[in-house]
């Protein structure tokens, strides 16, 4: 993942959000900052908070910001459901080219959960499919959605996930559609994905229909390595393979492109506990490990990572959501005294 060397200090556009957003926010650069690195925080608006100041759910200045500094920390975003502004996740994605989904599921150590030991890789296709966001109405009470997929783009994903395997050592990767409905359009992304895959002969490739996989998933997710999807099938199957290690508040997220990258927490905003000193930053918190790599910080990363095992292997400053009694803040403290031991 790492496109940059690591420099004395990291511009790096920081991006709040809302509900919860903030708070967990403060505590994550807090914790970025006792690994040693140096960072310059350029914060902006999006969301729900941005639209009450400037009327708008992405301002300018965060096109702006993004573009200047190339790599960018969120925090959850509110958007608008069912009418309204598209989902503002979509449009920095497309409008970035961060075309590489990337989410890492893992189990935290001393968490117990149904699924123990997993490791498995969801690499989904960012900007197309479904999520074009291409909709009309036909006539009234009939509405049409296009999906699109390319061979630009579905090659590109694939050979994504086809040199990350080999470079960090995964042995098998899943091709996940339905083909067998929608025959041109995944079939357009199966066949460019079979092409990758005979490049890569040391990877073991193979394809599982999309609703067999959740299946499969759910009674036996350790025949998986890694999982390349669409857009939607990836969004889906992202969320529910976080249910095996315990939630959405607690998987990272990355999105990539050639030279942007945005790594956000991909759980929701939670207003009814906004303000409360009790949410998990654990999700954003493991994104910033992400960044951390991705800047050439590996030293730092690794660092962060084992103060984060840590903490969750003592049990003893977890938040509520896993069966601790720490704050917001008191967990981050924890971590950061992990980092200092």
């Amino acid at each position: 993942m790492t496109v940059q060397s690591a420099t004395a200090e990291h511009q790096v556009t920081l991006i709040p959000g809302d509900g919860i957003g903030p708070e967990i926010t403060r505590v994550v650069v807090r914790i970025l900052e006792a690994t040693g690195v140096k960072f310059r925080w350029e914060e902006s608006l999006a969301g729900a908070e941005a639209y009450e100041r400037y009327k708008e759910y992405i301002p300018k200045e965060l096109y702006l910001s993004i573009d200047r500094n190339r790599v960018a920390l969120k925090g959850p975003v509110t958007t608008p459901i069912g009418g309204g502004f598209t989902s503002i996740n979509v449009t920095l994605r497309k409008y970035f080219e961060l075309y590489a989904n990337f989410r890492p599921i893992q189990n935290l150590p001393g968490l117990p959960t149904h699924y123990p030991g997993i490791d498995l890789l969801i690499i989904r296709e960012n900007t197309e499919g479904e999520y074009v966001g291409i909709e009309h109405e036909v006539v009234p009470g009939v509405v049409e959605s296009i999906k699109i997929i390319t061979a630009k783009a579905s090659t590109r994903i694939a050979e994504f996930a086809f040199a990350y395997a080999r470079q960090h050592g995964r042995k098998k990767i899943h091709s996940i559609h339905k083909a067998n409905i929608m025959k041109m359009s995944d079939g357009l992304f199966l066949r460019c994905a079979r092409d990758v895959a005979k490049k890569y002969p040391d990877i073991v490739y193979g394809e599982h229909l999309v609703d067999n996989t959740c299946m499969q998933l759910v009674t036996n997710p350790y025949q998986y390595d890694m999982l390349l999807l669409e857009n939607l099938y990836g969004d889906i199957i992202s969320d529910l393979c976080a249910a095996f290690v315990g939630g959405l508040g607690l998987v990272p997220g990355a999105n990539l492109g050639e030279d942007c990258a945005i790594f956000e927490a991909v759980h929701g905003s939670a207003p009814d506990i906004a303000g409360k000193n009790i949410a998990n930053p654990t999700a954003l918190l493991q994104s910033g490990v992400l960044m951390l790599h991705h800047i050439g910080e590996t030293d730092a990363a690794n660092r962060l990572h084992r103060a984060i095992e840590k903490v969750y292997e003592s049990k003893q400053s977890l938040t509520r959501d896993v069966g601790g009694t720490a704050g917001t803040n008191e967990f981050g403290d924890a971590v950061i005294a992990a980092l200092e031991n």
